[in-house]
């Protein structure tokens, strides 16, 4: 089974980061970082999980918010990483039947290895950290 706890305390700790920023860090750019991490790794799990369906984007709720979506996004990719390489091929119950490898990512070519995706997004998270 995969273990995705360095992704959930990856996202937990930014999500506790995001939440102690003053307003005016928040407007200056630490909510529109948040919130692309949180639409990316929405988008990841979506296409994961239902790979033929398009993906819901993910709204902007405020700056105010962002730090929950970042927390909810990373924990729904842990799950769905999670239950996915948990089964053959690390497909998720809503996969087809055939083996053929898919193209998950937005931005074209993303892998769909659960072990991959997870050092994709830890990455993603410690950039986006970066940034804040």
């Amino acid at each position: 089974m995969l273990d995705v706890t360095p992704l959930i305390n990856a996202v937990n700790a930014l999500a506790d980061r995001l939440r102690s920023l003053p307003q005016s860090a928040l407007r200056r750019g630490a909510a529109a970082e948040g919130l692309a991490l949180a639409r990316e790794l929405a988008l990841r799990a979506q296409l994961l999980e239902f790979p033929g369906r398009e993906p819901v984007p993910l709204p902007d709720a405020g700056p105010f918010t962002v730090a929950d979506q970042v927390a909810v996004a990373g924990h729904d990719l842990a799950e769905v990483l999670r239950a996915g390489a948990a089964r053959p091929h690390g497909r998720t119950e809503t996969d087809p039947e055939d083996d053929s490898e898919r193209d998950t990512g937005a931005g074209g070519g993303a892998a769909t290895d659960p072990a991959v995706v997870l050092a994709e997004a830890l990455e993603l998270v410690a950039e986006t950290a970066r940034r804040c």
